[in-house]
């Protein structure tokens, strides 16, 4: 289920920036109105990252029914032990594979690699972007530094193609695998989504939904730093008592008020080190 910012929010978030969307042709695979739980038919997840969130999201989409095709920067056969956790529904492939066989592609790389995803390959697909930005760990990306673009702004501007959503980024792993809930059941979590097009948008809603979670559309990717690290609506929405080892639901209205309340020059809103 999808939820959106209220207009006094939604105001906030336009200020400053035009909120225009493209749309582009439907993605290939992902129809505008299916998913594999709705459908019964298998759609296959392509992962390309199989750190902490990308194993997570494999084991959450294979027990959503999807089949899951998953890469790394180390070669399939370093995930052997991953795949033979998760069951048949997964296997191991290089990033160009994963990329080919996925309806829907998940891409959770370091930022500073994002360049080295395959863009032909992702032409004319939804991709889900979990990126944020660590200077400790990305190096100094200094369009970032100086505001003038977002993490997912760079992934879309590489694959020019491809229609990519912003998903999954302010959530610690151990709380992703853990706050999915049924639909409609009072303890749902939500997460933020942004992107430039409406349908990739819906796409991305539907995958979410699919994993037991809600979503706030929160607008484009060039708003999406509002959901980035540094940011109220960061991790700590998900964190019993400021733990982030013990998770906690984070409701669809506190999403959008801590995207309400991001202020992008605001000196204690800035980046900062990744969650341990």
């Amino acid at each position: 289920m999808a939820t959106t910012l209220g207009a006094q929010a939604a105001a906030r978030l336009r200020s400053g920036t035009r909120n225009t969307r493209r749309r582009r042709p439907v993605a290939r695979g992902m129809s505008e109105t299916t998913s594999s739980t709705t459908t019964g038919s298998s759609r296959t997840l392509g992962i390309i990252g199989a750190g902490n969130i990308g194993s997570t999201l494999a084991k959450l989409a294979v027990d959503a029914g999807y089949d899951v095709v998953i890469a790394n920067s180390r070669g399939p056969e370093t995930l052997a032990d991953l795949v033979a956790q998760l069951g048949p529904k997964v296997r191991a492939a290089t990033a160009v594979e994963a990329a080919e066989a996925g309806d829907l592609v998940v891409v959770t790389v370091p930022l500073k690699a994002y360049r080295e995803l395959p863009a032909a390959q992702l032409a004319g697909k939804v991709v889900l972007d979990t990126g944020n930005y660590y200077p400790d760990r990305d190096g100094r990306i200094a369009p970032l530094d100086e505001r003038t673009a977002t993490t997912s702004g760079l992934v879309q501007e590489h694959l020019a193609d491809a229609q990519v959503v912003k998903a999954f980024n302010n959530i610690f792993f151990v709380a992703l695998a853990q706050l999915g809930r049924p639909a409609g059941s009072a303890d749902r979590s939500a997460l933020p989504v942004f992107g430039d097009d409406d349908a990739a948008k819906a796409t991305a809603e539907r995958f979410l939904d699919d994993l037991g979670y809600d979503a706030v559309d929160g607008g484009t990717l060039a708003e999406s730093w509002r959901s980035e690290n540094g940011r109220p609506v960061y991790v700590m929405p998900y964190a019993a008592d400021g733990d982030v080892s013990t998770p906690a639901p984070g409701s669809a209205t506190t999403v959008r008020e801590l995207l309400g309340r991001a202020v992008r020059d605001a000196a204690d809103q800035q980046v900062g080190a990744m969650p341990s």
